[in-house]
């Protein structure tokens, strides 16, 4: 299945490991694009598409937002990905909201701790030091081939 993973992994780069272990799963049919580096692309020929982010202030990173409102096509199958220190799943709505402008379907969606030095965190050396961990980037991977 061609799959193509948007990513936007600001701070400590949580989420680009995923990214990552995800691609090294299956090389030859999954690629990434960071989106702050990316122009515009065409992303029609993709039989899925991955969206994966850290967590700002509560949502996605906003160059992943744009990046998505600008380029996603509609009518595609979309997976979730993100890190953040509190791991909730209602922490993707931001993504999801975008997903559901675009007409697409969202199918699955995957989240663990990331490591975090945001505002006073980092006065305390941080939380989720160690995330993610091997056994979250193995059931990343577990989770995507699965879809």
């Amino acid at each position: 299945m061609k799959t193509i993973i948007l990513y936007y992994s600001n701070h400590h780069g949580n989420t680009k490991k995923l990214v990552d272990a995800i691609q090294a799963s299956d090389p030859e049919n999954v690629e990434i694009l960071d989106v702050t580096t990316a122009g515009p692309k065409d992303l029609s020929g993709y039989d899925l598409i991955g969206v994966a982010s850290g967590i700002y202030a509560g949502n996605f990173g906003k160059p992943l937002l744009n990046y998505m409102s600008e380029n996603l096509p509609a009518g595609k199958k979309v997976f979730i990905l993100f890190t953040s220190a509190m791991n909730r799943a209602s922490l993707s709505s931001s993504a999801k909201k975008v997903i559901e402008e675009k007409k697409c379907q969202a199918v699955g969606q995957y989240s663990c701790p990331g490591y975090n030095t945001f505002g006073p965190f980092k006065l305390i050396g941080g939380t989720a030091k160690g995330h993610p961990t091997k056994e979250e980037l193995d059931a990343a991977v577990e989770f995507y081939k699965g879809l």
